[in-house]
């Protein structure tokens, strides 16, 4: 390959326009510009490995999310920075990292969706220095310490193009000081305390209307059993609105 082959702009297989020198993303069997990139669902990783018709239908279910979106009817929100959009009423639920819905496009999953959901808390410790008469760095004795904690949202989901959404609920760690027998616990920190309530209550409310979506499903699936209809006295299997099929009458 020569020296002008190296720098020539490369043809995105998607859309077909030209690549910039620096804004090419490679494909398993291809080349796709960064504003095709950009389309993609945030919570996708695994783009070097995907084929160029993979990308074409993870779009084409992009573009359709759009629509989802503008439907989505907002009954209750969840966390901070990174919101959690619930629509109750419909069964469905989006995180959204903006107050820009249409430009972001956040997936819209059902809530038969979620696999699992979990909240990690992760901790970082730091060794605070003292410096001594020769300017020196050492420790105090005992030693002491600040500790960081950041706050992990984990919502595994059945998805064609992601597992699972991945966020953290804090925008800074928070900083807790403390040593030895007199290190402050974490549980006594109003800023700890108020986002592990927020994962808390992040993960009991998905599992819950998890557990009800599924349990409504699989009883509109049971099969439906006769009974006597208190009106006409026939012996109906109910329609779909718990009517007679006969008279009409309310059964159910």
């Amino acid at each position: 390959m020569g020296l002008f082959d190296a720098f020539k702009k490369k043809q995105c297989d998607v859309c077909g326009g030209e690549i910039g020198l620096l804004g090419n993303r490679k494909l398993e069997d291809g080349n796709l510009c960064k504003n095709c990139a950009r389309k993609l669902s945030p919570w996708f990783d695994d783009r070097r490995h995907s084929t160029v018709e993979q990308i074409k239908e993870q779009l084409a279910y992009r573009e359709a999310n759009k629509e989802k979106v503008a439907a989505f009817n907002v009954t209750r929100s969840l966390g901070d920075d990174t919101q959690i959009l619930l629509d109750e009423d419909a069964g469905l639920f989006m995180v959204a990292r903006t107050s820009d819905l249409r430009d972001e496009n956040p997936d819209v999953l059902a809530f038969s969706d979620v696999t699992g959901c979990r909240l990690d808390i992760d901790e970082d410790r730091t060794e605070v220095m003292r410096t001594d008469k020769d300017g020196n760095e050492v420790s105090y004795v005992p030693p002491r310490y600040t500790y960081e904690y950041d706050f992990s949202m984990i919502i595994q989901v059945r998805n064609p193009y992601f597992d699972d959404i991945t966020f953290r609920l804090n925008s800074s760690s928070v900083e807790i000081g403390g040593s030895g027998p007199m290190r402050a616990r974490p549980e006594d920190n109003i800023e700890y305390q108020q986002y592990k309530q927020m994962g808390e209550e992040i993960k009991e409310i998905l599992l819950g209307a998890r557990k009800q979506a599924r349990e409504t499903a699989a009883a509109a699936a049971a099969p439906k059993q006769a009974v006597v209809c208190p009106y006409c006295g026939a012996t109906t299997t109910p329609g779909v609105g718990g009517q007679c099929e006969y008279c009409g009458g309310a059964v159910n």
